[in-house]
Formats: structure tokens, C-alpha cells, sequence
């Protein structure tokens, strides 16, 4: 089968066009990406493939973003090692203080009374065992303690907005199929909700990335696919999202061949509405032509026990797939 024309006619409607209108073709990548790098634009796990130089360490850096960003024990481990450093600055200065700055029982020595005076001062428990008794022993006192509430405030402030922030955690498959479908052949890959909150008003959109030749130098073009369906208005079980190659699909007459040497890859942007906080969250991945099986089909991922009359889904087996012939 010859390739489809990809050149667009003058005075196209982009409307009912599977190809992008000019202004929106590079989908925010930039010019020089579509037409320089054949690396793909997105990771599978929805972060983008570039890398950002040229400025400081400190103007790059958004503390509160990563500290939202970081897994729960990854954020625990950061605060416990902050709180012990904290901790020993202030027990080096109240040992520097002298031997008369504290007045108290000291067991494991001088060091080890300021380290758990310290842990008192702040975290404001105050057994009143040890005390200050130098005035610059008030002021090592006076510091920490605002210390200890400005910590506070900015842990359970952190603490809040991870709780609070809805992050969904959609499953994709680890491949994209090319599979029978009504006769003719379909691009499809599944997805599934991981979690216990629900999802409604998921919608899905794939974007096709190209690369063509075009005034003697290769440049990558994108195109929107038309899906079988684009939106579910519920999504308790998984979702097998369908792109059904016919004539009017920019896939229509290649092969894997073709593929491989446009470096296609396929953009899945997805939005939805969680149901717990109403909030819109968004997932993304790609899957690159690499990732694509030819002749295969999604096996089957749920569970069907007749005898209780329930119907569950295997998230395990979402990846799952068996080979099978394409029709010709």
C-alpha cells in the first residue's frame, strides 16, 4: 500500500482535518525540537524528555514542587534527617556555649545533654530536668524555639497539600497493539484506574508524531487520531482506547518499517474529573514505534465468578496479550 498524502492542501479545514493547524503543530515542543531531535518527547512515565541549562542552581530549583513531587518515604526520611540535623547545629552551639550554659542531668556526657535539651526546646516538650542558665544559653533558647514553630508550620503546611492534591495513578499497558478490529485493523492500548477513587468524565487524546521531509530536511508533524471513543462518562473498570485505521487514518498503508524510520511516536494525553476532591488531574505517556506490537490483541483482565455473580478487574493482567493474524 502507497503512504498517505501528508501534504496539506491549500485552504484545508483543520477542522475536520486529522492533521494540526500550523499554529497549534508543535503542540508547545518548539520548532526546533519537532525538526532536530529524533528523541521522544515524552517518557512513559508522562515526564518530558528535556533538560534545562543555563541557569543557577537556586533559580532552578522549586523546593516546594519536589517536596510534593517525592514519595511519602522519601519525604519522611527528609524530614526525620532535617529535624536530627537541626538538632546537633543546636547542641554544637549550646556545647560552645561552655560547660556552665545548661544546668542539669547529663547522661552520655556534655554533648549529649545539649543534643537532648535541644530535642526538647524544639519540639517544645520542656521536662524541665535541663535548663539554661547563661544568657546566652536564653538566646540559643529563644532562637529555636522560633525555629521549632517555623518548622512546624511548614511541615503540616507540606503535609496538607500532599494529602489535599489529587494525583491519579492511571495504568498504562506496556504496549500498543495493532490488532484486528471490525474487519479492517486498530492501534489500541488499555488503561485502568490503580487506585480506589473514581474517575468520571475521562477523556483521551492521542496525538500521531511523524517525521517527513520537507524543504530537503526532515521535520516532525503532528496528527490528532480519531478514536472509536474519546471520553467515558465513568471509569470503574479499564478502558481499551481505540484507533481504528481506516482511509481517513495518517496510519492507513504503513508498516512497522515505516514507522522505525519516521520515528513515530504516539502522544496519550488524558484529563479527568476525580470524584473525591473535583478536581481535574491529568496523566500522560507515550508509546514510541518500538513499543507498538503488530498482530497481537489485548487478553482478557477480568474476573468473572459465576457463582457469586461479581465481576472484578486483574490490574496484573492489563499488560497481557496474545499474538494473532491481521486480516490482509
Amino acid at each position: 500500500m502507497a503512504l498517505p498524502n501528508t501534504t496539506e492542501p491549500a485552504g484545508a479545514d483543520y477542522a475536520s482535518s486529522p492533521w494540526i493547524a500550523p499554529s497549534e503543530r508543535d503542540l508547545g515542543f518548539g520548532s526546533k525540537v519537532a525538526s532536530e531531535t529524533r528523541r521522544r518527547l515524552l517518557n512513559r512515565d508522562g515526564t518530558f524528555n528535556v533538560r534545562r541549562e543555563g541557569t543557577g542552581f537556586w533559580r532552578s530549583l522549586s523546593l516546594y514542587n519536589w517536596l510534593l513531587q517525592i514519595t511519602w518515604p522519601q519525604f519522611f526520611l527528609l524530614v526525620g534527617a532535617t529535624f536530627v540535623a537541626v538538632n546537633l547545629v543546636f547542641a554544637a552551639a549550646f556545647y560552645v556555649a561552655g560547660p556552665a550554659a545548661l544546668a542539669g542531668p547529663a547522661p552520655g556526657g556534655p554533648f549529649a545533654r545539649a543534643f537532648f535539651f535541644s530535642v526538647e526546646t524544639l519540639g517544645t516538650i520542656g521536662y524541665g530536668n535541663i535548663s539554661p542558665q547563661t544568657l546566652g544559653a536564653h538566646l540559643l533558647v529563644t532562637l529555636e524555639a522560633f525555629a521549632g514553630l517555623l518548622g512546624l508550620a511548614l511541615i503540616t503546611g507540606i503535609l496538607f497539600a500532599r494529602f489535599s492534591r489529587p494525583i491519579p495513578s492511571i495504568v498504562f499497558s506496556d504496549r500498543a497493539l495493532i490488532a484486528p478490529y471490525r474487519g479492517k485493523t486498530a492501534l489500541m492500548f488499555r488503561i485502568a484506574n490503580e487506585r480506589s477513587s473514581q474517575l468520571i468524565d475521562l477523556e483521551a487524546r492521542v496525538v500521531l508524531a511523524l517525521f517527513d521531509q520537507a524543504d530537503g530536511h526532515a521535520t516532525r508533524r503532528f496528527s490528532v487520531l480519531s478514536l472509536e471513543r474519546n471520553r467515558v462518562a465513568l471509569f470503574p473498570l479499564s478502558w481499551t482506547v481505540v484507533h481504528p485505521i481506516e482511509e481517513s487514518s495518517p496510519l492507513w498503508g504503513l508498516t512497522n518499517d515505516d514507522l522505525a524510520r519516521r520515528a513515530a511516536e504516539f502522544l496519550v494525553l488524558l484529563t479527568g474529573l476525580d470524584e473525591t476532591f473535583m478536581q481535574t488531574v491529568h496523566a500522560r505517556s507515550s508509546y514510541r514505534y518500538d513499543e507498538i506490537v503488530w498482530g497481537a490483541r489485548f487478553s482478557d483482565i477480568f474476573d468473572h465468578d459465576r457463582s457469586a455473580n461479581d465481576l472484578s478487574v486483574n490490574i496484573a493482567r492489563i499488560h497481557a496479550f496474545e499474538r494473532t493474524p491481521l486480516p490482509r
